[in-house]
Parts: C-alpha cells; structure tokens; sequence
C-alpha cells in the first residue's frame, strides 16, 4: 500500500509476505537449500567408518531449520577431535593389541588432551572441525544453492 500526503511517501510492506514471496521465509526454500548443501557438503569431511555418523543428518535433522544435527555419543569427542577416557583396552586374541575399548561403569568421560587419529581411507579429508574445514572450502557453493532458491 502506498499513501501519498503532504509531499512525503509512506509505504506499509506486509515483511513476511515479501520474504515469503522471495523463498527467505523462516523454513522456506533457501534455509532449505542451505541445510541440505552444508549437510551434502560436511559428507566428505566427517569421519567415515561405517557411514552411520555422516549420514546421520538426513534422518536428524529438519531440514529448514537451520541447525544440522549430527546425533550420537561419540559425535562430540570427534567434532572436537579429543580422546574421552577413562578407557581400559580390551583384548580378545593373541595379537597384544586392543580390539576395543571401555570405560568402568559410573566414571564420567573426560577430555585426555590426547588427539584423536582418523582414518581417511573412505573420507580423505575426515578430521575435527568438518564444519568449519568444509565451510571454509565450500561456502561459496552454498551461497550458490541458496540463490538459486531465491524466489526472483
């Protein structure tokens, strides 16, 4: 609606109409686009042993939200890229190597200051910080998702 008096203009925009009209609503198309390119993008960053952390995001989190979510108890300590301990090595042949790990019941898991080792054999640049590392190298694109999404 726009009123003309006494030589000024006044415009009163309905703000979420506008954004709605252009995909930029909260939920909309954009944040959409944006959440599954940061997910899509954070694949090949994550650390890959079976799959089940770097795919936990498709079934997690509501894309639109805003908020990736990577679920689980050890998605923290490898986000972060510190070793939790108390651990106490299992050993289940002849080898003399560990083939797992526990911790005593009641004990709480705290940082070791130990950094955490990935194998980047699926995932090359598996490591910490994969949101960050993959930003860093991709925003770009996603800033190109979400414009292609832009209702204009």
């Amino acid at each position: 609606m726009i009123t003309f008096k006494a030589e000024k203009v006044f415009m009163n925009l309905d703000t979420y109409d506008l954004l709605s009209r252009l995909n930029l609503e909260e939920g909309g198309l954009v944040q959409k686009a944006i959440d599954k390119a940061v997910i899509d993008w954070n694949m090949q960053y994550v650390p890959f042993e079976t799959g089940t952390l770097a795919k936990s995001p498709y079934s997690m989190t509501d894309i639109g939200s805003g908020e990736v979510i990577y679920p689980g108890p050890y998605a923290h300590y490898l986000y972060y890229g510190e070793v939790y301990g108390p651990n106490i090595p299992i050993f289940e042949d002849d080898t003399g190597e560990p083939t797992g790990w526990f911790s005593p019941p009641g004990q709480e898991k705290h940082p070791t200051g130990r950094e955490l080792h990935y194998s980047q054999d699926i995932n090359p640049l598996a490591g910490s910080y994969w949101f960050e590392r993959m930003k860093a190298d991709h925003l770009d694109d996603i800033i190109k998702e979400a414009k292609a999404n832009v209702g204009l």
